[in-house]
């Protein structure tokens, strides 16, 4: 069984702050992001905006080295930035930030109830707030009736095409509700909406603990967490019976680079789609359905010419095709500042096989 002990958080750092560069409102920007270009941490003091302050010089001199114009070079960048800004810290002290005008994040009292002092990384800090302010706040989903409340680490939707794709499919859907499985069940939308249409069971897995406790604190005691049965585990987990329908949402993007496990929700590596439609085959009934919510984003941004579904279907003849939804991704804002020229030819999939 998990605990709050085996979540997915920030590592507290235990470094002496008189060893580390200082940084405040007066100091050199140019001179501090040459030290973090040495590989030298640097700690924020005074007051909470000097982070985003040196962050915000961070991002404008790596977008003079990068020209954040395809897809690989916006990826370029954000490495870039993820390595030199990990280096950029912010003291913790009684569970709360020490310096001037910074937010109250809970999770700091929760994740590290033993430690008094220590040191976080500035953008890991950033995350834990935002992750704070939609736990309490909640998130609103168009599929849902109320609002969800996703855990700090967990995946959650903010473009819901694909939502509104499996939805629609799920109204025309009138085959048989005793069973479902959730492959990766990350905050729980698809099993709430299989529920919300009339699934009297659903069984989600996932292999990142903070979905397993937050899903289990979000339902309490309550019927849905009745209908919702949790595994952590990868794939089917425990589950051997047959179902009805599988879903999986997979990550969309082939990986780069190895895979932490904040990363494996968003790209996917070799083993993963084999593996899956392996198992799947033995979970699903023989007239069940096996959906896959997945996308064109790697194919449209030149980040592989394979279609890992496609593939299956033509190669392994375990499945064959019943019929493959799309619905555009509806444009991002206008506001946003990277090229993206690319999002006018995004689609979301929803492909349905059945035994082959």
């Amino acid at each position: 069984m998990i605990t709050i002990k085996d979540i997915n958080k920030p590592e507290p750092i235990l470094a002496k702050v008189k060893e580390l560069e200082l940084f405040s409102r007066s100091s050199d920007v140019r001179a501090t992001i040459k030290i973090l270009e040495a590989g030298k941490s640097v700690l924020i003091t005074a007051f909470y905006s000097n982070g985003l302050m040196l962050l915000n010089e961070l991002k404008t001199h790596l977008k003079r080295k990068f020209s954040n114009k395809t897809f690989k070079e916006q990826r370029d960048y954000r490495d870039a930035y993820r390595k030199l800004s990990q280096l950029i810290l912010i003291e913790v002290g009684n569970h709360k930030l020490l310096v001037k005008k910074a937010p109250s994040i809970g999770w700091l009292e929760l994740f590290y109830p033993e430690a008094s002092e220590f040191l976080l990384p500035f953008t890991k800090v950033q995350g834990l707030n935002s992750a704070w302010q939609w736990y309490q706040n909640g998130i609103p989903v168009p599929v849902l009736r109320n609002k969800i409340h996703p855990y700090y680490g967990t995946y959650f939707p903010t473009r819901f095409d694909h939502l509104i794709l499996f939805d629609n499919w799920l109204k025309r859907y009138s085959g048989p509700k005793k069973s479902a499985i959730d492959v990766g069940i990350g905050s729980g939308v698809l099993s709430f909406q299989m529920v919300k249409h009339g699934f009297q069971k659903v069984f989600g897995t996932d292999t990142n603990p903070n979905a397993i406790i937050g899903l289990k604190e979000f339902m309490g005691d309550t019927k849905l967490s009745r209908k919702v049965e949790l595994d952590f585990a990868s794939l089917f987990g425990k589950w051997e019976k047959p179902s009805e329908l599988i879903v999986f949402n997979p990550p969309w993007l082939p990986a780069a680079h190895n895979l932490d496990s904040n990363d494996e929700a968003i790209y996917y590596n070799d083993t993963l789609f084999p593996h899956f439609f392996e198992a799947a085959k033995q979970r699903l009934l023989p007239d069940g359905k096996l959906l896959i919510i997945f996308s064109n984003l790697a194919q449209i941004t030149k980040a592989t010419n394979k279609h890992p579904i496609e593939d299956e279907l033509a190669k392994c003849g375990r499945f064959q095709l019943e019929q493959c939804l799309n619905r555009a991704v509806r444009k991002g804002s206008d506001k946003t500042k990277r090229e993206q020229h690319w999002r006018d030819l995004e689609e979301v999939e929803l492909w349905v096989l059945r035994h082959a």
